[in-house]
């Protein structure tokens, strides 16, 4: 791959060097009457280009050859794989006291290759579940993402995708946001408000289910053709172009370019339709240009050091030995994601502190916990490796996944 990449430079250098004897030999020809000077600054144009070029991926590659040597020091005899020029796996085998367990580990470099995009992705809609390899058939790499309901597969916590909040997050649990050159790693909350009537009205949360019903919640045309069944006390609000299209206390269909509201009566005020009705949200913090964002929950690691807060996240219920999934970036800005299988034969499964100590082993200065049990599952270039002794992966609703960016 490389060797072909100096190759290119080489032949762009002739290239250039050629077409300053066309354009030379075109002067002559020509009498005289093309412009020498000119075509000495096209010539001195394309030759600057193909050394900034040059000089680009040579520093490229010595970066790369870099962090290739840490890796193989990194990780001693466990074969490296080099799935994409930036993106390595590699299978682990530890003991854990008198305990086997088994790690697969994605490390993605987007210093080394600027083509590399991460983005979370959803099945084809969001009330539903699929296998990973349905969801990301064309990733390089992928592991389960947020939690969901069993039932319905609609996902519990903040979503982004490039940009638009899929999903609001729940009990401001721990999240990774994504940027073009940076990761972040906060719990996150909602804010928002409404007014109508000259009454500003609170905004608890974006296409989530609602859990009081007290809850105001905006349900956009991601969430489905309609807005979910509802409570005698609550009304749904059609809007688009902040006018009320619609006010029903039934399920009501969400605008194509609107949404809906819904909210119990007793706080708003007398409202018809085409009355003017406005809307502000978004997620806290406001991270900049981070337009990707994948929950979990708790964290594992907050400035290097081991921090699981699972209390504070209503997670308690989750400490105990299971397969694993977890993602975190190094002071470098590599990414790190683990499965860790469990619930097999050769592989117990990991506690989260355990969890922790491992992405921290691994140089994470930040990690999060994702979904995991069942839903443990990793997609390395086609191949399913799945967290359990499950024959097939378990259905999931989204994957965090790894690409390379179409040109």
């Amino acid at each position: 791959m490389y060797a072909l990449a100096e190759q290119r430079n080489f032949c762009l250098e002739k290239m250039v060097y050629k077409l300053g004897i066309v354009l030379i030999l075109m002067t002559v020809f020509s009498g005289g009457t093309m412009r020498l000077d000119a075509n000495e600054s096209v010539i001195k144009y394309y030759i600057h280009e193909n050394i900034i070029k040059k000089e680009h991926s040579n520093a490229l590659f010595l970066l790369r050859q870099e962090w290739m040597n840490s890796l193989k020091e990194k990780y001693g005899n466990y074969k490296i794989n080099e799935i994409e020029n930036g993106i390595v796996y590699v299978k682990l085998n530890k003991r854990i006291g008198k305990r086997n367990i088994k790690i697969n580990v994605a490390e993605i470099n987007r210093n080394v290759n600027p083509e590399i995009e991460i983005i979370p992705q959803m099945t084809f809609k969001m009330h539903s579940r699929s296998r990973i390899n349905k969801i990301v058939s064309d990733a390089k790499i992928a592991i389960n993402g947020t939690y969901f309901k069993q039932d319905t597969g609609t996902p519990l916590g903040v979503l982004v995708i490039n940009d638009e909040i899929v999903t609001g997050p729940i009990y401001e649990r721990a999240a990774l946001g994504i940027g073009k050159k940076e990761f972040k790693t906060s719990r996150v909350s909602f804010e928002g408000s409404l007014n109508v009537s000259n009454k500003t009205i609170k905004i608890d949360n974006i296409n989530q289910p609602r859990m009081l019903s007290s809850y105001v919640l905006i349900y956009t045309p991601l969430w489905g053709e309609k807005a979910p069944a509802i409570k005698p006390d609550i009304i749904n609000i059609a809007v688009k172009e902040n006018k009320i299209l619609d006010i029903s206390r039934t399920s009501v269909k969400i605008p194509s370019d609107g949404y809906v509201i819904s909210a119990p009566k007793k706080i708003l005020p007398e409202i018809k339709i085409g009355d003017f009705i406005s809307t502000k949200y978004g997620i806290k913090p406001e991270w900049n240009e981070i337009g990707n964002v994948i929950s979990g929950g708790p964290f594992l690691l907050k400035n290097g050091e081991i921090f699981i807060d699972v209390t504070g996240q209503k997670l308690n219920g989750i400490t105990g030995l299971n397969p694993r999934t977890a993602v975190g970036y190094t002071k470098d800005s590599v990414m790190i994601m683990v499965t860790v299988e469990g619930r097999k034969e050769g592989s117990s499964g990991v506690t989260l502190r355990e969890l922790a100590a491992i992405m921290q082993d691994l140089g994470c200065i930040e990690a999060i916990n994702l979904d995991g049990g069942s839903s443990t599952v990793m997609y390395v270039d086609g191949n399913v490796l799945s967290g359990t002794s499950l024959k097939y992966s378990s259905s999931i609703n989204n994957a965090l996944t790894v690409r390379i960016k179409e040109t």
